[in-house]
Parts: structure tokens; sequence; C-alpha cells
């Protein structure tokens, strides 16, 4: 088994990475996708952030209103700190179980984790490739206005809450520009895809 650390600031475009990897083979294991999962109604993450937030972050049919408690934390770095707390630990067990049974059902799979706050949360050194769709802040802030309705003030706040363009950069093994257009990203994707295949078929037969 391979694994493989995706990551990049948030409107970078790693989703679209995420998902080629997907379509091309890859085991992709989303963190965004185990944190709604980790506080889902009935969960142990779920009765914590109730207990930590009270029922103000609640959605009409009982599930966590996200949008709702992300204007608590993004602008409130204890409250932030005491979420991530929650949430975090959750995220990491779940992944652990997933990759576990995609390695079980084939031993020789490319197990993809797609991580936002990777560097963040100090796990670069928890993979052989650490793979980073990079594009500039002030793009990521335009592409979250345009895109996702947020005023400028929201996008520079989500923005800079994330680690520094230099501190994801440093710690990147590969790093797809995500400045073009999702068919530009994609194709890039394609070249590192066939690179690993390659790698690995060479390091099955090394003769």
């Amino acid at each position: 088994m391979q694994r493989i650390g995706l990551t990049g600031g948030i409107a970078a475009g790693k989703s679209v990475a995420s998902r080629r990897l997907a379509e091309l083979g890859a085991v992709v294991i989303d963190a965004d996708e185990l944190a709604r999962a980790a506080v889902a109604p009935g969960t142990v993450g779920y009765d914590a952030v109730l207990e930590e937030f009270g029922p103000d972050v609640l959605a009409a049919d009982g599930t966590l209103d996200r949008e709702a408690l992300g204007q608590v934390v993004f602008s409130d770095d204890a409250a932030r700190a005491r979420l991530e707390a929650i949430v975090h630990p959750e995220v990491r067990r779940i992944g652990a179980e997933r990759e576990a049974a995609a390695a079980v059902r084939d031993p020789q799979a490319v197990v993809v984790h797609s991580v936002p706050l990777l560097v963040e949360t100090g796990q670069a050194d928890r993979f052989e490739l650490l793979v980073l769709v990079n594009a500039p802040a002030d793009l990521r802030v335009e592409r979250l206005v345009r895109l996702r309705g947020m005023s400028q003030e929201q996008a520079q706040t989500r923005v800079a809450i994330q680690a520094s363009d230099d501190e994801r950069l440093a710690a990147a093994d590969v790093i797809l520009d995500g400045t073009g257009s999702d068919h530009d990203l994609i194709a890039q994707v394609d070249d590192l895809w066939t690179r690993l295949l390659a790698e690995r078929a060479a390091e099955a037969d090394p003769a």
C-alpha cells in the first residue's frame, strides 16, 4: 500500500485533484467527509460539540449547522481550538479504520488522505508522498467570494487561519499548480498518476 497526503489551501483546487485521483483508481479518504461523519447525530463527537457550543449550532433537523458553527469558530481562536480538539481525533480514528479496510481489500492500494489542515496539524511526516495543490491567497479569496458566496471579510478570515503558502510549499514533495482551470489541474494529476504507476512498476521489477 502507498500512502499519499493531499493538501492545499481552501479554494486552491484540492477537491478537483481528489476527485480525479479517485477516478484513476486511488482510494481517497477525505478529511472533510470524515469531519462530517465524526459529528453526525448519535456520535460521540456530536454530543461533545453540542455540550461545548450549545443548541445554537443545531439546524432544524437536529444535525449540526455547519454555517452557524463556522461563524462561531472562525472568528475565535480559542473556540476553534476546542472544536478541533473534539473533531480531529475522531477524524484520525475513522481515517485509520478506512485505510485498514482498503489495505485488506487490496494490499497494493494507493491510499490518498485528502486533508485541508495537513500541515497545520503536524501530519506532513505521516505520508510517503505529500502532494500540494497550490494557489496564491488572493486568488483563493477571490474564488471564495465568487464561487461560494462569502463576503470579502469571511473569505480573508478563512484563508488567514490556515497555514501560509510558504509553510505548505516547504512541506510538499509534489506541487500541482491550482491557478488555472480544472482541466489544467486534472492534466497535472494524470501526469502524477502515470509517474506513480511507473515508479511502482520499476520497484516491482528492478531489472
